[in-house]
């Protein structure tokens, strides 16, 4: 497959998502798995749009639960080019097995793999564009996953050239706006954090102004998120964040809210060091790959 797989653990809950989403899918009889029965069959898995392929390890453990062998014919993380082919579909793998277990993979290993290779095309696609205005920072998703796949999702923004952000609320202290405003300081949430989260875990502080940024920074923020900013008001901002506490204090700034693929390049500042998105990963079209039993 590739070295995304190694992501994975080889004993880990993710394997058992699959098993639920095989029972979700199959909770009581298979009615089609009747009629064809367990005649060995031969299938050939199609890719039908341009984008990044992936979620490979995914619905290969799909077909491993279902008894199928599979050779793929690409690579995680390959750009699979349909519209260059002169064909409107490009075989991805082989599967051998039972006719009525390729049928029983065929729909949850489609759906994973048209989900994880959208927004892995999505991610790509937006790095690229930063890329080609010479940002050299970090491009990364956000925590706005759907409930129950994140994981999936988080995969698939790496495979797609993005940063993952943090993953959860205990992979690092965000403090939001409704944070401060509970707390009723930036100084007083910073430092309220540090007591619980140690010197292991780092603080982001949003901030909606400069004059909040600089109370972060000076509280000892590790992160300071420029949040809603137009275009002109961050290049300023930065620009000034920058100068001020140069060799003074040590943190990063970041850019978040409302950033997608047609606006991005109207945001790149190189004192950003980190722009994030959900549009990479919500409401992004899906790749759209098709399964068919050789005859």
């Amino acid at each position: 497959m590739s070295r995304f797989q190694n992501l994975l653990p080889v004993i880990g809950a993710w394997k058992q998502d699959i098993t639920n989403w095989i029972q979700e899918d199959i909770p009581s009889f298979d009615f089609g798995g009747y009629v064809v029965g367990n005649k060995m069959s031969t299938a050939t898995l199609y890719c039908k749009q341009d984008g990044i392929l992936a979620g490979i390890p995914f619905a290969q453990e799909v077909y491993d639960q279902c008894g199928i062998t599979v050779q793929w014919l690409f690579e995680e993380g390959t750009k699979i080019d349909v519209s260059k082919s002169g064909s409107l579909k490009i075989e991805v793998a082989k599967l051998i097995g039972p006719a009525r277990n390729i049928l029983e993979a065929e729909r949850l290993s489609l759906n994973i793999l048209s989900r994880c290779s959208g927004i892995a095309s999505k991610s790509n696609e937006i790095v690229n564009a930063a890329r080609k205005s010479n940002y050299k920072g970090i491009i990364a998703g956000t925590r706005k996953t759907t409930p129950g796949l994140r994981r999936l999702e988080k995969y698939s923004m790496i495979v797609g050239g993005c940063d993952t952000h943090r993953y959860d609320l205990s992979s690092m202290v965000m403090l939001k706006d409704n944070h401060i405003w509970s707390t009723g300081s930036i100084k007083q949430a910073v430092t309220d954090a540090r007591i619980a989260c140690g010197f292991a875990i780092k603080i982001e502080v949003e901030c909606q102004s400069e004059e909040e940024a600089n109370e972060a920074i000076n509280a000892g923020a590790d992160i300071i998120m420029l949040d809603n900013f137009t275009s002109e008001e961050l290049q300023v901002c930065a620009k000034n964040l920058k100068e001020t506490w140069l060799n003074k204090k040590k943190f990063v700034l970041e850019c978040s809210g409302g950033l997608t693929l047609a606006n991005i390049n109207d945001y790149i500042c190189h004192d950003i060091d980190i722009y994030s998105t959900s549009s990479i990963h919500q409401g992004v079209e899906v790749i759209d790959f098709s399964l068919k039993i050789d005859h």
